[in-house]
């Protein structure tokens, strides 16, 4: 049993997992609760600022930029074309329509920008420059995107 023990201390204590987990929680619920006025999550932004770099957005690109699953990002397409933000273009594979951000989504972003910088000040504090240089190496590391300062 004390072996056990031993592992499960070591897991508690270490996993790298765990705190990425739990850091992605806080700093995103920093986010949410910023741009919860306009009804809109952090998440369904991030699809937004891709989808209106893109253009036209296709999913199979968007889940590899936002590292999403292909189910995460259709039930979330789905809910913003519901509120108008979105519209799927009609294409010749059905299974994979391409969507873009309608004149609504833009004006939502628009009016998200302020909240954003809100959240984003908050998550600086937070993270404290050490912090954000970190995760800047880290996401260049893995091919990701590091901060435009």
């Amino acid at each position: 049993m004390d072996r056990l023990t031993s592992h499960i201390d070591t897991i508690a204590g270490n996993c790298i997992a765990v705190r990425l987990r739990l850091l992605n929680r806080v700093v995103t619920n920093l986010y949410d609760d910023a741009l919860r006025p306009l009804g809109l999550k952090a998440s369904q932004l991030n699809i937004l600022i891709v989808a209106a770099k893109l253009g036209l957005a296709r999913p199979a690109k968007v889940c590899e930029i936002l590292q999403l699953d292909t189910s995460t990002l259709s039930r979330n397409v789905e809910r913003m074309r519901a509120q108008g933000w979105l519209e799927v273009v009609p294409d010749d594979d059905a299974r994979a329509q391409p969507f873009r951000v309608t004149s609504r989504g833009m004006r939502l972003i628009e009016k998200a920008f302020p909240k954003w910088e809100a959240g984003q000040r908050q998550a600086e504090a937070l993270l404290g420059e050490k912090g954000i240089a970190l995760l800047d190496k880290a996401a260049k590391k893995l091919g990701g995107p590091s901060a435009d300062r």
